[in-house]
């Protein structure tokens, strides 16, 4: 086992390499250009545009229930255990590299929920379907459908074997466990190895809730995810405040800690210095960036598809705020706390680093913090489940062609992965997370990059119109 977990970790220091990065980046950074810093002049508008909702538009959800969905798909464990993960192993620097991806990674975000309504297809059964599949063959052309195939078959497996299943239970359970059992004097024999019986049971339990949610589809998500979702982002958000507030003398220490920590100025890492160090935090920064906000990953396109909008700019611009509430506002309040509090460079692992840091930080007893906590990764990573489900099925639909049947039967096995998640070591988790999401961003970006000329001249035509207008 120990020789697989090495295997797994190689091939993810592969995936994720110098290459990967930098075309990510310069995919952002190519259509912030194109769009003319669309991220930038217009988030007033995406922002207001989020809670309007178009009158006259064909699809199957609303764009602010399009946009919870995708929500539920990002603002995950990644926020909480994914920043953690990043800043213990790249240092603070990693936060300052996943804000950078982030900010790029909203015009990219942008870019892919234009693309998906101008792309989208409406099938023989009135259903809408849409993303990175139907762009890059529709928009690039029939010969590119390969590289559609490519991106599907990731997707599929991103969501069973990653991003949506095991990542998401494992980080419930050690949540859990950690709560209630933290010595796990309490144990039980499932698959070959004794678990923690609290890990046992609130595994049961979250496979049984996401086996009935599931098995409803996709307007049966939504409507979970857009209630439940803004919910808990403004309870996290409130508790990271508090933290911040109650310790806003300690800021300015994290915020430079930060910034030397990303540019080398600090070494860690027990004597790493110079390049060294850049380049562990910015490949750990962007990796989990991604992984948290899932900008150039193709995910939120497949969601955004579905939105009832008529206009493709105006729902890249509803998706792009997706990025800012996940990374720019939830993941900078998270690293801000966990920096802050140095509980990232106590050894610590996973979801531990972040509950120690709220344990010092919120100004109650360390059993209300982490009961809090739990709640919030709980909720978060539930909801993730649901939407990496309906992804998952949307690549399979596209791969295979649809199939009410094949579908059914991929939410069970789906299921089933759900339920063996918790007894998966974390650190293959996070790797295997990782490779998933690299061989969706390949495609993926490569078709943003070649149709940014189609994105500008979206971008250009619908802004004239607006002028025009007013």
């Amino acid at each position: 086992m120990d020789r697989i977990a090495e295997i797994i970790q190689e091939i993810d220091e592969f995936v994720w390499g110098v290459p990967l990065i930098l075309l990510i980046l310069a995919c952002g950074l190519l259509l912030t250009v194109r769009t003319r810093g669309i991220q930038f002049r217009k988030l007033g508008t995406a922002l207001r545009y989020m809670l309007e909702n178009e009158e006259g538009g064909h699809g199957e959800v609303s764009s602010f229930a399009a946009l919870c969905t995708a929500l539920s798909a990002t603002v995950g464990t990644g926020n909480i255990v994914g920043v953690a993960t990043a800043v213990s192993a790249g240092g603070a620097g990693a936060l300052f590299w996943m804000e950078i991806a982030a900010l790029f990674g909203m015009a990219t975000k942008y870019a892919e929920g234009l693309l998906a309504i101008k792309y989208r297809i409406t099938d023989k059964h009135g259903s809408i379907l849409g993303g990175p599949f139907y762009y890059i063959e529709n928009g690039m052309g029939r010969k590119w459908k390969w590289l559609a195939k490519v991106f599907a078959a990731a997707g599929i497996l991103a969501g069973l074997l990653g991003i949506g299943t095991i990542t998401q239970i494992n980080g419930i359970t050690a949540a859990v466990q950690g709560f209630f059992d933290p010595d796990c004097a309490n144990t039980v024999r499932i698959l070959g190895s004794d678990t923690g019986l609290a890990t046992a049971i609130a595994g049961i339990i979250v496979t049984v809730l996401a086996a009935l949610v599931i098995i409803g589809g996709i307007k049966r998500i939504s409507n979970i995810a857009q209630i439940v979702v803004p919910s808990m982002i403004v309870i996290y958000v409130a508790l990271c405040l508090i933290v911040l507030v109650t310790h806003i003398t300690m800021i300015p220490a994290a915020f430079v800690e930060i910034f030397e920590s990303a540019f080398g100025i600090r070494p860690i890492a027990g004597g790493i210095a110079g390049i060294s160090v850049v380049l562990l935090s910015t490949r750990n920064g962007v990796a989990r960036g991604i992984f948290s906000n899932e900008a150039g990953l193709g995910s939120a396109p497949i969601a955004a598809a579905a939105a009832k909008t008529k206009e493709p700019v105006r729902q890249g611009l509803v998706s792009m705020t997706g990025t800012f509430i996940d990374t720019i506002v939830v993941c900078t309040m998270t690293g801000l706390v966990i920096v802050l509090s140095g509980s990232h460079s106590t050894g610590l692992v996973g979801v531990a680093i972040t509950a120690d840091a709220f344990g010092k930080g919120l100004p109650f007893p360390s059993a209300v913090s982490d009961l809090l906590l739990m709640a919030c990764l709980s909720v978060f990573a539930f909801t993730t489940i649901l939407g990496w489900n309906y992804y998952s099925e949307r690549c399979l639909s596209y791969l295979f062609g649809p199939s009410k049947t094949r579908t059914m039967v991929f939410r069970w096995v789906y299921i089933a992965a759900i339920f063996v998640g918790p007894y998966i070591t974390t650190a293959s988790v996070w790797a295997t997370a990782d490779i998933m999401n690299g061989l969706m961003a390949l495609p993926n970006v490569t078709a943003l990059i070649a149709l940014s000329g189609t994105v500008s001249a979206e971008t250009k035509a619908y802004l004239a119109g607006k002028r025009e207008a007013a």
